[in-house]
């Protein structure tokens, strides 16, 4: 490529030489002496042909097919071109996430057995959500004179969701002093309907 473009570039200047010598009067005789396969003024080797000053071209002279102050030897590009055996992978979408709450468990309501004793009959009922008690009440107390107080302090001492029966989760409550017979039947009922709970 190299030595194409020095010949292309040495006929050129020669022809272009030849042409002013030609037109200049007393050249005829340095003109017929020049050889005219010879470049008159040749780049060497080691000098880039970039860097020699542009010929005009002459009218009829052939015209190079590589343009001066072009490299001689193109710098290949750089490709990225992926290798044929590479995988693209991409990532699959991912299904939203799902949260479900354990479903909440159903309260029931158990009833104890009822209890005569020599004041009244009682008879308790709790509440049960899963494995706990939640809330006790005491459908039926002694009433009447002095027990309607003492079934008043049962009731405030055993009954309701801050109560003793769901603070301690069983029948083994303090018993109410002063109305020990009905603080006992109420124990009953609740160990009855603590069975038939669990």
């Amino acid at each position: 490529m190299r030595r194409a473009l020095l010949a292309i570039t040495g006929l050129a200047a020669s022809t272009t030489a030849l042409v002013v010598f030609k037109g200049s009067p007393g050249a005829t005789q340095v003109a017929q002496n020049l050889p005219s396969a010879q470049p008159v003024n040749p780049t060497p080797q080691d000098v880039d042909p970039s860097a020699a000053p542009p010929v005009e071209p002459v009218a009829g002279a052939p015209t190079p097919s590589v343009a001066p102050g072009t490299p001689s030897s193109p710098k290949p590009s750089k490709t990225t071109a992926r290798p044929a055996g590479t995988r693209t992978t991409t990532k699959a979408p991912t299904a939203p996430r799902t949260t479900t709450k354990a479903p909440q468990p159903t309260n029931r309501r158990i009833t104890g057995p009822g209890v005569d004793n020599e004041y009244g009959y009682v008879q308790v009922q709790i509440v049960v959500s899963g494995n706990r008690i939640v809330d006790a009440v005491a459908l039926s107390l002694p009433s009447g004179g002095e027990s309607d107080i003492h079934s008043d302090d049962v009731s405030g001492r055993y009954d309701g969701t801050g109560g003793e029966v769901v603070q301690k989760q069983s029948a083994n409550v303090n018993t109410v002093s002063g109305a020990t017979e009905t603080s006992n039947s109420y124990k009953q009922s609740l160990r009855g309907a603590i069975e038939q709970a669990f």
